[in-house]
C-alpha cells in the first residue's frame, strides 16, 4: 500500500535547506528568519517521523529493474532509528542556532546541517538494501562540508578524509551486495534474512561478501582499520557537527550492519564462521584502541572522538556475538551512546565557545564559571562509564551477558573482560575533567582569567598540534554558562540520560 506519510520527514529537510541555500545571500542580513526555517525543518521532522512510525507502510519510489526497485518500508527498527535520529537532530539544530551566531558561513552551516537530515530520515525507512545504499551514500556527500565548515587547510584535509573513508568503504559494501545479488538479497528485508537461493555450494563467496559488507558499513561507524576519519573530522568541525557525526551518523553504519546480517544475510549463515570471528576480532581491538587513544589524547573533541570509536564498536561486538541478550544489549547501546556523547560534545563546544580553550589541561576551574555544563558533562560521563543508575550500566550489562552466555570460545570471556577494561579507561580520561573542573589545583586558580581574546569577527584557536576550533566573536573569560539555546539541549540530553538509566525498558517503546 502506498503510504506518502513516509515521504514527509524525508521532504521536509530537504526543502527547507534548498530555502536556505536558494536564499542565503538575502538570509545574511535576515538572521531571524534564516533561523525560522533551520528551526523549522528539524522540528517539522521529528513530529513527522513519529507520525510515520504509526501511518507509513510503505511506498514504491521507482524500479531499476523488473527485480531491483526503490521503496520505503516502515518497520520496527526503522521507527526506532527515525525518532532517535530526529529528536537527537532537533536539539542539536536548537544548540546550532547559537553556536553559529556571528559566523558569516552561519547560512550555508544551517542550509547543509537541515538538508543533511533527509537522507538519514530515507536510511531509517529504506525498504531494501539499495535503497538503504543509495541514501547512504547521499548522506555522506551531505554531511561532509559540515566538516570541511571553518574552511582552514585542516578543516578541508579532515572533510575529505571523512569523504574518502566513507566512500571507500560504501564501495566495499557495494562489491559485497553485488557478489551476494544473485541470492536474492536485493529483496525486501526481513529479520532472520532473505537469502534464498543454496549457498551450500559456494560457502566462500558468501563469507568473503559478508565480510566486505561488514567492514564497509563498519567504516561509518569507526570501527578499525577504518576509523581513523573520526579522530581527524571531530576537532576541525564545528560542535554541532561533531555532535550529530559521533551521535547520529556513526549510528547510520550500525543500522546499515544490523539491516545486512540481522535483516538480509541472517546470523544463522554467519554464527561460528570466520566471519562472525573476524567481527568479533575487529570490534574488540576498536574498543580496547578508542580507549587507549582517548585516555592520552589532550585536546578535548579528539579525545571524545577516540571515545566514539570505543564506545561504538561496543554496539558492534554486540551485534557481532549474534545472541538475543547481547543484541538487545547492542540495540540499547545505540540509543544510550547517541544521548550521551551528544551532550558531552555540546558540552566541550559550549567550553570551547566560551573560553577558546581547546586542551584539557586548560580547563581548571571552569566548574565554578560554568557550573550547569559541568555538571550535564559530569553526568553524562558518569553514565558513559557505565556506573549504575545512569544508563550506560544497563547497556553493558546485558552485552557483557550475552557475551558470557554465547559468545564463541574465548569471545566469552575476553569480550566482558575488555569491556571492562575499556570501561576504567574511559573513567579515566573523561572523570578527571569534571574533577579538575570542581577542584582545581591551587596554581590553576588564576588559569581561566585569560581564558579566550578579543579578535573581531570569529576566530581559530589553535594549540601547538595544529587542530583548531572555531569560537564566538570576541569570546572572553567564561564567567557563565552559554545562553540557553545551547544551554537548554543539553539539560534535556542529560535529563534523558538519568531517565534511561533509572526506566531503561523505556528503550523498547522505542
Amino acid at each position: 500500500m502506498n503510504n506518502y506519510v513516509l515521504t514527509i520527514p524525508i521532504l521536509i529537510p530537504v526543502i527547507c535547506g534548498l530555502f536556505l541555500f536558494a536564499m542565503r545571500r538575502r538570509l545574511v542580513t535576515k538572521r531571524r528568519l534564516a533561523e525560522t526555517v533551520a528551526m523549522a525543518g528539524p522540528a517539522v521532522t521529528f513530529v513527522s517521523a513519529i507520525l510515520a512510525r504509526f501511518d507509513g507502510e510503505s511506498l514504491l519510489l521507482w524500479r531499476l529493474t523488473d527485480d531491483i526497485g526503490l521503496y520505503f518500508r516502515m518497520d520496527d527498527l526503522g521507527a526506532t532509528f527515525m525518532t532517535l535520529f530526529a529528536g537527537i537532530w532537533l536539539l542539536v539544530g536548537i544548540y546550532a542556532l547559537s553556536y553559529v551566531r556571528g559566523d558569516r558561513s552561519a547560512v550555508s552551516f544551517l542550509g547543509w546541517y537541515v538538508l543533511a537530515e533527509g537522507p538519514l530520515m530515507a536510511l531509517a525507512c529504506a525498504g531494501n538494501l539499495m535503497t538503504f545504499y543509495a541514501f547512504f551514500e547521499l548522506m555522506t556527500i551531505f554531511t561532509f562540508p559540515l566538516v570541511m565548515h571553518d574552511g582552514t587547510p585542516e578543516a578541508i584535509n579532515a572533510g575529505l578524509k571523512y569523504l574518502f573513508y566513507s566512500v571507500a568503504g560504501a564501495f566495499m559494501a557495494l562489491f559485497g551486495i553485488l557478489l551476494l545479488a544473485d541470492y536474492g538479497i536485493l529483496g525486501e528485508f526481513a529479520y532472520g534474512g532473505i537469502l534464498l537461493a543454496d549457498v551450500s555450494s559456494h560457502p566462500g563467496v558468501l563469507y568473503g561478501a559478508s565480510l566486505l559488507i561488514i567492514i564497509g558499513f563498519g567504516t561509518k561507524a569507526g570501527m578499525f582499520p577504518m576509523h581513523s576519519w573520526l579522530p581527524a573530522a571531530h576537532p576541525e568541525a564545528p560542535a554541532p557537527a561533531s555532535a550529530v557525526l559521533s551521535g547520529v551518523i556513526t549510528k547510520s553504519g550500525v543500522l546499515g550492519l544490523i539491516r545486512a546480517v540481522y535483516y538480509l544475510i541472517g546470523p544463522d549463515l554467519l554464527r561460528g564462521t570466520f566471519v562472525q570471528k573476524t567481527w568479533l576480532a575487529l570490534s574488540l581491538v576498536t574498543v580496547f584502541m578508542g580507549s587507549m587513544m582517548a585516555y592520552r589524547e589532550k585536546l578535548l573533541k579528539k579525545r571524545l572522538a577516540y571515545s566514539t570509536v570505543s564506545q561504538v564498536s561496543y554496539v558492534l561486538f554486540g551485534l557481532a556475538v549474534m545472541d538475543a541478550i547481547s543484541y538487545q544489549g547492542a540495540m540499547m547501546h545505540v540509543i544510550f551512546h547517541a544521548v550521551i556523547k551528544t551532550g558531552l560534545f555540546l558540552a566541550a563546544g559550549a567550553y570551547i565557545h566560551e573560553t577558546g580553550k581547546v586542551r584539557v589541561d586548560e580547563y581548571g576551574s571552569v566548574g565554578t564559571r560554568m557550573p550547569v555544563t559541568t555538571w550535564c558533562w559530569t553526568l553524562l560521563s558518569i553514565s558513559m562509564v557505565g556506573i549504575p543508575p545512569l544508563s550506560g550500566f544497563v547497556s553493558k550489562w546485558y552485552l557483557a551477558t550475552g557475551a558470557m552466555q554465547s559468545g564463541p570460545g574465548v569471545y566469552a570471556w575476553l569480550g566482558p573482560a575488555v569491556l571492562l577494561i575499556s570501561a576504567l579507561l574511559t573513567a579515566g580520561y573523561l572523570l578527571p575533567f569534571a574533577f579538575r573542573g570542581f577542584f582545581p589545583e591551587k596554581e590553576e586558580s588564576g588559569e581561566m582569567a585569560g581564558a579566550g581574546g578579543t579578535d573581531e569577527g570569529s576566530r581559530i584557536v589553535t594549540d601547538e598540534t595544529g587542530a583548531g576550533s572555531r569560537i564566538k566573536a570576541g569570546a572572553g573569560p567564561a564567567d557563565a554558562d552559554p545562553d540557553p539555546k545551547m544551554l537548554v539541549p543539553m539539560l534535556i540530553l542529560t535529563a534523558v540520560t538519568v531517565m534511561l538509566g533509572i526506566w531503561p525498558m523505556i528503550t523498547e517503546v522505542l
